[in-house]
């Protein structure tokens, strides 16, 4: 069987008929006659040997095959034309925008741009903060920084950068901190601990990697947000749950402590790319990414 696509103008005229329900209609979208978009839908139907269309009434219908054909051809001319639409309005030349959570991006990469821009000069980044509600997929976002796990999209072109890497951390100003802090884990069973609505299965995921069954836990004040729930730790509010990148500076100067170290996850720390919108800038943020947090690690 021959996999040579229709030809293009074929396509073109059976997409805006499907979508618009009409040839006369197409026709004037396409500028071009309503014979020409009717020669145009028999020449590809002669090209895959179905049906598209049956007559109804007046109109036309779609048969199952041109049901499919619609379903595929709308999905591939919009991508098509959201490309075009970016390229020509210069996107090489437009800063490459980067979605990340709130916590990552006021905790972790805020601290670190100014060395970015010196290690990237041609870079232009700009952040956008989100939770949750960001997608790579979306017109105006070019990648998104993400703790996941796999597997990944089928769409997307993944930079895995770090394995997540989380543990308690509290600071001295708690008032049991003394107590904690060279207590062994099981202590933090009569602690209720801080957590975060946005990442309910930190502190069950913890648990588990420490031999402590998830239903001991007991659980005090929650947060929307991992930002709000560290900052709260910060405060000396109580024993959070966090990734290590996120605390590394604050650990490293005395504003949290993390008695019990961190453990790994089943999740990653990796760019998200959209295949296609992959370009030579993705691929360098990534690499200065991975060397930034193999430099924290150290």
């Amino acid at each position: 069987m021959s996999r040579d696509l229709p030809p293009l103008n074929a396509l073109r005229a059976f997409e805006a008929t499907a979508r618009l329900n009409s040839v006369s209609q197409a026709a004037e979208q396409l500028h071009v006659t309503h014979g020409a978009v009717s020669r145009q839908l028999k020449a590809l139907e002669e090209h895959l040997g179905v049906a598209l269309f049956v007559k109804e009434g007046r109109g036309l219908k779609l048969t199952d095959a041109g049901i499919r054909l619609r379903d595929v051809s709308s999905e591939a001319f919009e991508r098509l034309r959201d490309v075009c639409a970016e390229l020509s309005q210069g996107s090489v030349d437009a800063p490459f925008v980067l979605g990340c959570s709130g916590s990552l991006l006021a905790r972790w990469f805020i601290p670190r741009l100014g060395r970015l821009k010196a290690d990237l000069p041609d870079l232009r980044l700009h952040l956008s903060a989100g939770e949750g509600d960001l997608d790579p997929r979306r017109p105006g976002l070019d990648a998104l920084l993400v703790f996941a796990e796999p597997p990944w999209p089928a769409d997307m072109q993944v930079h895995v950068l770090a394995r997540e890497r989380i543990g308690p951390v509290l600071s001295p100003h708690f008032a049991r901190f003394a107590a904690l802090q060279q207590a062994p884990v099981q202590a933090l069973l009569t602690e209720g601990l801080l957590h975060t609505t946005s990442r309910p299965q930190a502190w069950p995921t913890w648990a588990r990697q420490n031999g402590i069954a998830p239903v001991a836990l007991s659980y005090g004040q929650d947060f929307e947000h991992l930002y709000y729930l560290l900052e709260a730790a910060v405060a000396g509010l109580g024993v959070a749950i966090a990734p290590q990148p996120l605390v590394a500076d604050d650990v490293r100067a005395g504003r949290l402590a993390a008695p019990w170290g961190f453990c790994e996850t089943e999740a990653v720390l990796a760019l998200w790319v959209p295949k296609r919108a992959a370009d030579g800038r993705a691929e360098q943020l990534a690499q200065w990414l991975k060397a930034e947090l193999l430099r924290q690690a150290d």
